[in-house]
């Protein structure tokens, strides 16, 4: 371990909260991210987050991040001074592991109620002659050792039954059947129906639906074109136009014609680091998160993991490509605040290798050299 490392170890809160607020990028991935890392595995082992569409480590915490920066970190500033700032962001950290547990069992349990409303309808809409309905009741009886279960099965598919009815038959409550019927649906009668009659119930009406996986919502970058063609300036030798195509260390001022690209967050905070010499120096607009502003130009790098960057990055290099009297200059985007490593971030940039008018960090080249 090197002095410096030994001095970050050793800081007190106060430090770490007034590295926070100056935007120490340095104190921010010691502290912050090895403080959300820690809850996260905690909280990981408990409600099973990895496994989880949208619930992975860098989604989590740069949620976190995103909610203290909106509030100037006045929630870590309220710790109460006999708590540790590492206790305190845990408690923190879990809140919003709630909150996304909660719209991530709202977004699956309405893609669930869904699927099973259309199963429900194909089933019950199919001539009885043909046995699906018996077989659906029977597939449920086999599969639990549930008399119940298997009464609310018969009813409910082959006798045709309402969920008030069945209630009334075996003295227990609408909301009691109401349960198991969502439980037998999402376990057996919807994954029953798609590999025996699957070719019957998607016939213009679903896509093909995995109850294994229902991930959550995709959020609007997804829509992007991840093939899009990119029409390619003239391919010239790298070796030989190295010099002007590395972004420099520092950047204080523009040239006409220079564009300054900075890593952002989608609600365009432009508080520290680039983000904040983007918006003082070169035109970048608090609220916008995305794409060319002024003398700059921003992809966002806090909204979840490296693949949520990619598609941002390849807008951007389409984008530059289909400018060549601008000259763009990356800086090292989500390996500040954003808590990524040079080696995941330069991989996103292999296409720019070949487009003369982007440069990039050395940092990047070196990763893709």
């Amino acid at each position: 371990m090197d002095e410096k490392q030994r001095n970050m170890r050793s800081r007190p809160d106060e430090m770490i909260l007034n590295g926070f607020l100056l935007f120490d990028e340095d104190v921010t991935k010691e502290y912050f991210y090895g403080y959300c890392r820690r809850a996260y595995n905690i909280f990981d082992s408990k409600y099973h987050l990895h496994a989880k569409s949208g619930l992975d480590f860098y989604s989590l915490a740069h949620d976190y991040y995103i909610q203290l920066l909106t509030h100037h970190f006045k929630p870590l500033l309220d710790k109460p001074k006999d708590m540790k700032l590492s206790t305190w962001m845990v408690k923190g950290f879990h809140f919003v592991v709630l909150d996304a547990l909660k719209a991530y069992n709202k977004e699956f349990e309405h893609q669930a109620e869904e699927s099973s409303d259309v199963v429900l309808e194909y089933v019950r809409s199919t001539d009885k002659e043909e046995g699906m309905l018996m077989n659906v009741a029977e597939a449920v009886a086999s599969y639990y050792n549930d008399r119940v279960m298997q009464e609310i099965a018969y009813m409910l598919f082959f006798a045709g039954f309402k969920q008030k009815e069945v209630a009334a038959h075996l003295g227990i409550t609408p909301a009691a059947v109401n349960l198991r019927y969502k439980k037998m649906m999402e376990e057996v009668v919807t994954p029953f129906v798609i590999e025996n009659y699957g070719q019957g119930i998607y016939a213009g009406k679903m896509s093909v639906c995995k109850f294994d996986a229902s991930p959550a919502m995709a959020p609007d970058y997804a829509c992007y074109d991840m093939e899009m063609e990119v029409p390619m300036m003239k391919h010239l030798n790298i070796s030989t136009h190295m010099n002007n195509r590395i972004t420099p260390s520092y950047i204080t001022s523009l040239k006409p014609g220079e564009i300054f690209v900075f890593g952002s967050n989608l609600y365009g905070i432009h508080a520290g680091g680039a983000a904040r010499i983007a918006h003082l120096n070169f035109g970048a607009e608090m609220g916008n998160g995305v794409g060319i502003q002024g003398q700059s130009y921003a992809i966002p790098t806090m909204q979840g993991g490296v693949e949520t960057i990619k598609p941002y990055v390849d807008e951007f290099i389409a984008y530059a490509s289909q400018h060549p009297e601008l000259h763009f200059l990356v800086t090292p985007i989500g390996c500040g605040i954003a808590g990524f490593q040079p080696s995941d971030i330069a991989p996103l940039f292999t296409a720019a290798k070949d487009i003369d008018n982007i440069s990039l960090p050395q940092i990047f080249w070196d990763m893709l050299d």
